[in-house]
């Protein structure tokens, strides 16, 4: 009898919180990576056009999560009260961790709520400026040449350079010509780089763009389907595909989640809001600034979305178990 009490307790609470929903309690946007990275910047963001879009009687929280290549900022969502005032704001990582991790202690298809997808960003070919190649095809080239003498780097297991970095060593059948340099975060990994301690990486246009203009890294390729002809910087550079890698294509996109159970007319209000946010003219500019696209299509829909992760995680999943890297 009291376990019932308690859950009737429960749910009434959860049930008052929606009709008020989102009252005076913040809505946390958890974001299971470092600050001051890509995925924080978008958050942060994002919790300025909401709340914008809420008319400014919601406030938003940032609270970076980080370790385990998002999975324990991740998981932490999972668990959380679903009440609609603990969200989780992941990339690609959210896809890749079924390949990456043999136990993993969510289900990233069934412990979620899916609230649409927000925005996507182009990966970049980079290599440390000493490097003798001037382009992609003499870049792969010099990698052949070289093989067993070069390494990449990454920002940690279940990153997006990581990630990038598996799927363009597979594209190239060539897993065993470089070493694979994990680091603690784009920040070092892009530092090591800029100083030619390690030779190339794939990384987000979000963390290269800069490095690219100021010529402390080269560039040889984007990973996207067709040309950035909108980028001024990147618009020259090839495409995987156009460098004979059919098929290749890779963006890192960020969706935004909530616990499973969440009250219905929460979910409505945040996903509302989201859409609002997405067409913000303050938001989109900041994230073309960055080189990410804010999403406009079906995928803004909760289904859309779900279905969208579901797709690439079903592509995704099997290039990680050929290239065998994956943690406990």
């Amino acid at each position: 009898m009291k376990r019932l009490l308690v859950l009737a307790v429960a749910v009434t609470a959860l049930f008052a919180n929606a009709q008020t929903f989102p009252g005076s309690k913040p809505i946390t946007f958890v974001v299971p990576f470092a600050a001051g990275g890509p995925t924080d910047r978008v958050a942060r963001d994002l919790a300025e056009a909401m709340r914008k879009s809420m008319g400014g009687g919601a406030n938003f929280v940032v609270e970076n999560v980080n370790g385990a290549g998002g999975t324990i900022g991740a998981n932490k969502v999972a668990k959380a009260l679903p009440d609609g005032h603990t969200l989780l704001l992941h990339h690609i990582g959210m896809a890749a961790a079924p390949g990456l991790y043999r136990k993993l202690p969510y289900k990233p298809l069934e412990d979620f709520e899916f609230l649409g997808m927000i925005n996507e960003v182009p990966m970049t070919i980079i290599g440390k400026p000493q490097l003798p190649a001037n382009n992609y095809r003499d870049f792969e080239n010099y990698i052949r040449a070289n093989s067993g003498k070069l390494n990449i780097a990454h920002a940690g297991l279940g990153s997006a350079s990581h990630l990038c970095g598996l799927m363009w060593q597979s594209a190239i059948n060539a897993k065993e010509a470089m070493t694979t340099i994990p680091f603690g975060g784009t920040a070092p990994a892009m530092n090591a780089l800029v100083g030619g301690q390690v030779d190339m990486m794939c990384d987000q246009t979000t963390n290269t763009t800069g490095q690219i203009e100021a010529g402390r890294v080269k560039a040889f390729a984007v990973t996207t389907a067709k040309p950035l002809s909108g980028n001024k910087l990147l618009k020259d550079y090839p495409t995987l595909q156009e460098m004979g890698l059919k098929g290749f294509e890779l963006t890192i996109w960020h969706g935004l989640y909530a616990p499973k159970g969440t009250p219905p007319a929460a979910l409505a209000q945040i996903n509302a809001a989201l859409k609002l946010a997405l067409k913000d003219p303050d938001f989109i500019r900041k994230q073309e600034g960055l080189g990410a696209v804010v999403v406009a299509d079906k995928r803004v829909e909760p289904a859309a979305h779900k279905a969208f992760v579901a797709a690439e995680i079903a592509k995704i999943k099997p290039v990680i178990e050929a290239a065998g890297k994956f943690a406990d």
